[in-house]
């Protein structure tokens, strides 16, 4: 092709010459000129395909024989740089700039070009020519490559972006339906302001036209990494089969791989990376990250060198460090991070943002909230910022309960009802966590509680997407979720405060520096150790899958929690966490794993660690999962657990399959159960409970609003047998931490029985689940005073009130009686109160009476001994 152009050329020189007819000229240099198009495009393709040293190449060739070619100086500047040879693109970028190039598109990359050599200073100039010169002479700029880039400019400019959005991107769009970058600028400026979904759609829409789009599968990627990691990695997946040597996509598996704790991955990654460009700033970053999370100081600083090799403030490479630290909860190392990166360009507001979310994290609330705020009045889009200031707002509202070792903040509400026994288990938790792993707390914690589940999610996360988690621990700040944030989803928000002062513990034990399966590992043990019905369970679900093959290697563990193939994988890598744990404790003893977590403090790898204090790794990966297939099978051994073949399954056609199978799997889980939820369905109440009693006789955890237990409760009421509907429900109570169904009739039969105790122990049950209803307190204001117990009558009658019972004058009536055996004054108001209800209240004012005649007396008494009037 190129010596096509060139005999382009000689012939154009022979037409000048008269050598050649004029139309024979004209065909020649036409032909030339699409030869040239078709040049240039096929270098484009090499170089959207990655295969960047042939595009510099063929660059080189061509800029050395067209020098004044705007396309083929931007092609080769944009090469030059993507392989890291900078000061070279410097000098192509350098050289068109001094020929009086009007190239909007130049002067963008140029921005680029200058900054990676150190001279972030010269981009101001660039930005003010491209929107002075396409103000000037708009219509010298229509190309729509032009168009996007002068967008990109206005918005780097701080114009507003959704002006920049619908006058220019979409507009172009719109006009050009096949110009990609119109997608990627939309797209981008989606994912700079956090608008995911958009950012999706726009990269989505870009692939319907460019299927094959590396960059566009890239951004892709980016739009789902936040929520959705096995739909991010398939987007990598594909950007990498489109340009293998795609630079931004081999970095996000990287931040994928560091994310899951495969730190080998990730060197993989980035070895892949400096293949490409041996100086590429953000690859040294994550270098520096690795070395730092794997206790290599000279690694990290050399990393950090690099990184800075070129651009000696460039502010990306500490605020992507400091980025990644502090997703691996090392907050204040983070935070360190971004104050460098903000030394280095104090405009530079993805670094004040992330320093924002780290002090919140940290506890240090009044300069985070000042720099979010900051944030916010400089880029009124960023929603992250908006979102924080609206939550300080929110907040402000809340109630806070302090002690020596805690602040706990809730809305009023809440906090009268059952803050103060969130108080008192917290005391609790960091008495006896505190003792077992021999730490004295920092304090004070703080522990903020919110009813709005998108309040909770902004204060975690910065958005208000639901990540499906009840509470965070960050180390010193604990943030969880109201049982009001989960309305049809019940938790007990007990066992969820146990399970992240846990995390305290073990992150201020380890300064934040363990792995992420050890930590959630040890919560959800020892919420089991506190108490027997927290926490995660061995189910038929979790058997399978044990006895299935479908563990996780202990070394590859914290990954199970990043892309699981569903919502019960990601409860099974807890459980399976917290069996690690169990092993652990129970073979080598809870020494050994505070040794384990003390060396993780002090920088240890967490496989060097168990090595150093249990068995090399190859030894305790065999143990441990032959111990995990001993507890599978501990599980309803006398069960047959064997799966009902395809075609004999209950749905068949006429189901006599299934019943010839089931004849001969009668001790079958799966038939047992399936034979009771079809006698209890059909209403065959006696028929029902031998069945149901031989499953719960061979598996006795069958808990759940559909377990055993449960359906052999409903056939005992049904048949009027109150004394072993009572038992079969207490079986279910004592097991499963959220059975508010089982609590609710345990209370109803405990009060027809008179049986006190069994209603306070079922009301406060019900109440660890949802203390926002009136009925738990109900029962248990009825139980207490029968008990005699004056101050749980009192808490209940005050719960009650708050919760606008239907019968407020008689809950008045019987908190007034209750405050004056106390000998609280209180009593007079709430009688007032409750007559205020009723008037005609005749208990009422037969008391309000009674206490007029004492405070008579009282004073007459008073009077005769000061001798003053009464």
């Amino acid at each position: 092709m190129h010596r096509l152009n060139a005999s382009a050329r000689r012939l154009a020189a022979r037409r000048v010459a008269g050598r050649w007819p004029p139309w024979w000229v004209a065909c020649l240099v036409l032909a030339g000129v699409t030869a040239a198009a078709a040049e240039i495009e096929e270098a484009r393709q090499f170089y959207q395909s990655g295969r960047y040293a042939e595009t510099v190449a063929l660059a080189e060739k061509e800029f050395h024989e067209q020098p004044y070619s705007e396309k083929w100086s931007l092609l080769l500047a944009q090469g030059l740089w993507t392989v890291g040879r900078y000061a070279e693109a410097r000098a192509v970028v350098t050289n068109m700039l001094g020929q009086e190039s009007r190239s909007i598109r130049l002067r963008w990359l140029a921005r680029e070009v200058f900054a990676s050599n150190g001279e972030p200073e010269k981009a101001g100039p660039m930005l003010r020519e491209i929107i002075e010169w396409v103000s000037q002479w708009p219509s010298a700029y229509r190309d729509p490559a032009d168009v996007v880039v002068y967008g990109r400019a206005l918005l780097a400019a701080g114009v507003e972006p959704r002006l920049v959005l619908d006058r220019v991107f979409e507009a172009i769009k719109k006009a050009d339906p096949d110009e990609r970058n119109s997608y990627l600028a939309i797209g981008e400026l989606a994912l700079e302001k956090h608008d995911f979904a958009l950012a999706a759609k726009s990269f989505q829409e870009g692939l319907g036209k460019l299927p094959a789009d590396a960059d566009l599968h890239y951004g892709l990627a980016r739009a789902y990494a936040p929520s959705e990691p096995a739909l991010m990695l398939a987007s990598l997946e594909t950007a990498l089969k489109h340009n293998s040597n795609h630079v931004g996509a081999l970095l996000l598996l990287t931040e994928h791989a560091i994310d899951a704790e495969s730190y080998g991955e990730a060197e993989k990654s980035l070895d892949h990376v400096r293949t490409i460009n041996p100086w590429h700033p953000e690859a040294w970053a994550y270098a520096a990250v690795l070395a730092q999370l794997q206790n290599q100081p000279d690694r990290e600083r050399t990393a950090w060198e690099q990184a800075l090799r070129f651009w000696r403030t460039n502010p990306r490479v500490p605020h992507l460090i400091g980025r990644k630290l502090s997703l691996k909860y090392r907050f204040s190392e983070g935070a360190a991070q971004q104050r460098q990166a903000l030394q280095f360009d104090p405009r530079y507001l993805p670094a004040k943002e992330q320093l924002a979310q780290d002090l919140l994290r940290l506890g240090e609330d009044d300069e985070g909230w000042r720099l979010a705020e900051e944030v916010r009045q400089q880029d009124a889009y960023n929603v992250t910022a908006l979102n924080l200031v609206t939550l300080r707002d929110t907040m402000a509202r809340f109630g806070t309960m302090t002690n020596r070792h805690f602040v706990v903040r809730m809305t009023p509400r809440e906090q009268r009802l059952y803050g103060p026994q969130a108080l008192a288990l917290l005391e609790q938790a960091r008495d006896r966590l505190g003792a077992k792993y021999g730490l004295e707390v920092k304090s004070p914690v703080h522990v903020e509680v919110f009813p709005e589940q998108k309040d909770f999610a902004v204060r975690t996360f910065g958005m208000p997407e639901n990540h499906g988690y009840l509470g965070v621990c960050f180390g010193r700040v604990v943030t969880a979720n109201s049982p009001a944030a989960r309305p049809g989803r019940p938790f007990n928000w007990q066992a969820m405060l146990w399970h992240e002062f846990c995390h305290v513990v073990t992150l201020q034990l380890t300064h934040n520096k363990m792995p992420r399966w050890l930590s959630e590992g040890l919560s959800v043990y020892e919420e089991r150790q506190a108490n027997p019905a927290w926490g995660e369970q061995l189910s038929p679900a979790y058997r399978g899958m044990i006895l299935g093959g479908e563990l996780t290697p202990v070394a590859r563990l914290s990954a199970a929690f990043l892309a699981p193939a569903s919502a019960r994988h990601l409860q099974f890598a807890y459980y399976q966490s917290s069996l690690v744990v169990e092993f652990l404790v129970e073979r080598f003893g809870l020494e050994r794993l505070t040794a384990i977590l003390r060396d993780l403090g002090q920088g240890s790898d967490i496989n060097a660690a168990i090595t150093k204090h249990t068995a090399p790794m190859p030894e305790f990966e065999r143990d441990f999962q032959a111990y995990a297939r001993r507890t599978a099978h501990q599980l309803g051994p006398g069960l047959d657990w064997d799966k009902p073949p395809a075609d004999a399954l209950p749905a068949g056609n006429d189901g006599s399959a299934w019943e010839v199978w089931a004849k001969a799997h009668p001790t079958n889980f799966w038939v047992l159960t399936q034979q009771g939820q079809r006698l209890i369905e059909a209403k065959q109440w006696t028929e029902a409970k031998p069945v149901l009693q031989r499953l719960v006789d061979l598996y006795p955890h069958s808990v759940g609003a559909d377990g055993a237990w449960s359906m052999l409760a409903s056939a005992h009421r049904a048949l009027g047998e109150t004394n072993e509907e009572r038992r079969a429900l207490g079986r279910w109570a004592e097991q499963d931490d959220a059975a508010t169904g089982a609590y609710l009739r345990l209370m109803e039969l405990g009060n027809a029985a008179g049986d006190w105790q069994a209603v306070v122990q079922n009301a406060r049950r019900y109440l660890a689940v949802n203390p926002l209803v009136p009925v738990p307190y109900r029962f248990l204001a009825h139980a207490a005073r029968q008990l005699n117990d004056t101050r749980a009558a009192i808490e209940s009658g005050r719960a009650l009130l708050e919760l606008d019972p239907p019968n407020p004058a008689e809950v008045h009536f019987q908190l007034a009686q209750q405050l004056r055996r106390a000998g609280d004054t209180e009593a007079r108001r709430h009688l007032l109160l409750a007559l205020e209800e009723a008037p005609r209240y005749r208990n009422a004012l037969q008391l309000l009476l009674e206490l007029e005649r004492e405070r008579i007396s009282t004073a007459a008494r008073s009077a005769a001994r000061g001798g003053s009037e009464p």
